[in-house]
């Protein structure tokens, strides 16, 4: 029998939601605290759910919400700054094709429809404390309140506060020389590149002379883009948010001259449509997952930066993995230590190839072109979209299948 009946969880984006439904499913009853005082309705830009994310999100019935609340990606398409394909990669066969979406929109999904599972939601919930007892974990928050449970799962982001009370030496995001634009739906007056106005399948990667961008059609028609330009000196997101919106603009559509057709597309963009998400990050290897009843989850502890295109695909897996585990395994440093093993090869070595995409955004323009022409043979000879994308994609948790400690 289960000892663990109650579950706190500090977080209400994609992680925490996810791991609620997961641990009702396990029979484990959770309640999911969130710091802002609603439901995040302004959450960044747009996000992908890769295959290995729908097949776990399928295990709480959610899979098809979230691919009715956003749009199919059937290929990936990789150019230079010049608008010359260097590689196509397909969906793999016998899987669903990734999803993007507003991560808005991947937030309310999971929300409602945890909402509609019985999972209940506390907003104004700032964490400023923990204490473990023997038999169970208490929550305090900046408004006075406490909560009491069995466990306390931190699913409170990149900037997590659970992870610094689990261990004040933890180490915090890694800036990646990288900050991130998004700019929402346009209409574009005209062709932006060979196949890239009618085809509304694929989304176009392009290393730009000076930043990193990339563009799709989405099926209304309208253009959604988005830039990774190369600073130096990192910034908070409510740094980057005080700059003028306008001095970003001028400074992206200088970086993108001569791009095709990045330049086109920053050229006809204005500020209203721009989204500054900020700098990009990613957690470095974490030592410390757990502490007694205290345990980290997705961006918390595993967070790859968005070139790796799984941050929320992972998330989602964890949840559903450290479910598995409480369900199983009765004691909880026992259950959190099997969770461990089990997902962070997995995270890490996938955060670490993400991390490797980012040196080759920031490199100068010599080692873009460079690349532009060592990665058409790459792809002929060993870079196979089966052994690129396959292990990744193709991960399923077999939810019915016991966990032994």
């Amino acid at each position: 029998m289960n000892g663990i009946k109650k579950a706190l969880i500090i977080g209400g984006g994609i992680a925490g939601p996810v791991a609620a439904l997961a641990l009702r499913k396990a029979g484990i009853d959770a309640t999911v605290f969130e710091a802002y005082e609603s439901a995040a309705t302004d959450a960044g830009a747009m996000l992908t759910v890769a295959p290995n994310g729908l097949a776990a999100l399928k295990i709480i019935g959610a899979d098809k919400l979230v691919e009715s609340a956003g749009h199919p990606l059937h290929s990936m398409v990789m150019e230079t700054g010049t608008g010359k394909q260097l590689m196509r990669v397909d969906a793999l066969p016998g899987l669903p094709p990734s999803c993007t979406m507003l991560r808005a929109e991947l937030f309310r999904v999971l929300h409602e429809h945890a909402v509609a599972n019985g999972i209940s939601f506390e907003y104004g919930k700032r964490l400023v404390d923990i204490e473990q007892t023997d038999t169970g974990v208490i929550a305090q928050f900046a408004d006075g309140t406490t909560a009491s449970g069995d466990i306390l799962i931190g699913a409170d982001g990149i900037h997590s506060t659970v992870r610094t009370l689990i261990d004040p030496q933890a180490p915090g995001p890694e800036y990646t020389g990288l900050m991130s634009f998004g700019f929402g739906e346009f209409t574009s007056d005209g062709r932006l590149s060979d196949g890239g106005e009618g085809d509304i399948e694929a989304m176009h990667f392009a290393f730009g002379k000076r930043a990193f961008y990339g563009y799709w059609r989405q099926p209304n028609g309208k253009h959604v883009f988005f830039s990774n330009y190369p600073q130096a000196e990192p910034m908070t997101l409510a740094e980057a948010k005080a700059v003028p919106a306008q001095d970003w603009l001028d400074k992206l559509r200088a970086a993108h001259i001569g791009d095709t057709p990045g330049e086109r597309l920053f050229a006809q963009t204005s500020v209203d449509e721009m989204i500054i998400t900020g700098p990009m990050e990613r957690m470095p290897h974490v030592p410390t997952w757990f502490r007694g009843r205290v345990v980290l989850l997705g961006d918390s502890v595993h967070a790859p930066s968005s070139s790796s295109g799984q941050g929320a695909s992972l998330a989602i897996e964890s949840a559903i993995e450290l479910a598995r585990c409480l369900r199983d395994i009765p004691e909880p440093e026992a259950a959190f230590a099997v969770y461990e093993r089990l997902r962070r090869p997995r995270v890490e070595e996938i955060s670490d190839n993400a991390a490797k995409t980012n040196n080759g955004k920031t490199s100068g323009p010599v080692a873009k072109a460079m690349f532009g022409l060592i990665m058409p043979i790459a792809t002929r000879t060993f870079l196979k979209p089966e052994k690129m994308f396959g292990p990744v994609h193709r991960f399923v948790i077999d939810w019915d299948q016991r966990v032994d400690a």
